[in-house]
């Protein structure tokens, strides 16, 4: 870890994103081990992005497309 990364921490809290959404961000820009190792602490979040990225707009079956 780094000065610059605990900053980064900082701005990206600041913006209150939901717990979820930064569990997603961490998976997207993981390594291979990262990916494993964020797969066994938050495996159904995981699951549920793979199935979003794999889904037309991120729009899972059933579910409605709402804007941002």
């Amino acid at each position: 870890m780094s000065l610059y990364d605990y900053r980064a921490s900082r701005e990206i809290a600041m913006s209150d994103p939901p717990f979820a959404a930064l569990i997603m961000a961490a998976y997207r820009k993981a390594d291979s081990t990262n990916t494993m190792l964020l797969e066994r602490a938050f495996p159904f979040i995981c699951k549920e992005i793979r199935d979003r990225y794999d889904a037309p707009g991120g729009v899972l079956p059933g579910e409605q497309e709402v804007p941002c």
